[in-house]
């Protein structure tokens, strides 16, 4: 089996600009591979994804369809983006290994433990989007000047909408672990993450306003627990450095 796996490269290889884009493409093949095989699942299992999917839709709320394709091509993108969600740590394995080679070895480890952790994020951002900001979304969007206009809800624009959030909303969630893999590779430190607070800050506010969801109660909902997500990090930071600090001068003075 390990025959058609690319092989990842030691730290401090050299290898030939061919040989990375050859690594490159093989990588991307894997993860095709594995996207194949949880596409088919997920839309094994399409009509239970959309149902769960419309949960959060007010009751008084129903979907219409506008073309014969409609329905179809539908239940093909939003069975795409759940297979994403299913394939996510093979995807992160992928992105892992290429990126190996350039992290000492004795920092691997920890930053493939960041790509573990990964995953159980993801599914807390997808989880809190879900019961916590999309039903509020929701409720404020179709209700909106419903005294003016007769709302009718397209089922590919709400499906699309809903699972880009779900998808943004576990990505954004990834967040701390982004950080904490910077600060632990010595790119970042706590006392930089603290001096920058404020741009970091209107950063997340962008992020926020460039996810799907556009009405000021979603945004509201998505701001605050990205910022109490950066400050958790940057008080992580803080306590892991000082440990990681103690690391670095046990084997400073092994080496010596």
């Amino acid at each position: 089996m390990r025959r058609w796996l690319p092989r990842r490269l030691s730290h401090g290889e050299e290898a030939t600009l061919v040989e990375h884009l050859d690594e490159l493409r093989s990588r991307l093949i894997v993860a095709l591979v594995a996207l194949v095989p949880a596409f088919l699942v997920a839309f094994a299992f399409h009509e239970q994804i959309i149902d769960w999917l419309m949960e959060p839709l007010p009751d008084d709320q129903r979907l219409v369809t506008l073309g014969v394709t409609e329905p179809f091509t539908t239940s093909i993108k939003v069975s795409l983006l759940a297979g994403i969600a299913l394939a996510l740590p093979v995807l992160l394995w992928q992105v892992w290994s290429f990126l190996a080679p350039a992290v000492e070895a004795q920092q691997q480890r920890v930053v493939l433990g960041f790509v573990a952790l990964a995953t159980g994020l993801f599914a807390c951002g997808v989880v809190f989007m879900y019961y916590v900001v999309l039903p509020r979304a929701l409720d404020f969007l179709t209700t909106f000047d419903d005294d003016i206009y007769d709302n009718q809800i397209r089922a590919s624009y709400y499906l699309s909408f809903v699972s880009w959030t779900l998808l943004a909303g576990g990505l954004a969630f990834l967040m701390p672990i982004f950080v904490l893999g910077l600060v632990r590779l010595r790119v970042l430190t706590s006392s930089q993450l603290r001096g920058n607070r404020s741009t970091a800050f209107v950063v997340l506010l962008v992020f926020a306003i460039l996810l799907p969801t556009v009405d000021p109660v979603s945004l509201a909902f998505e701001v605050i627990p990205l910022v109490l997500l950066f400050e958790l990090s940057i008080w992580l930071s803080v306590f892991l450095e000082r440990r990681w600090a103690r690391s670095w001068t046990d084997d400073l003075a092994a080496d010596a």
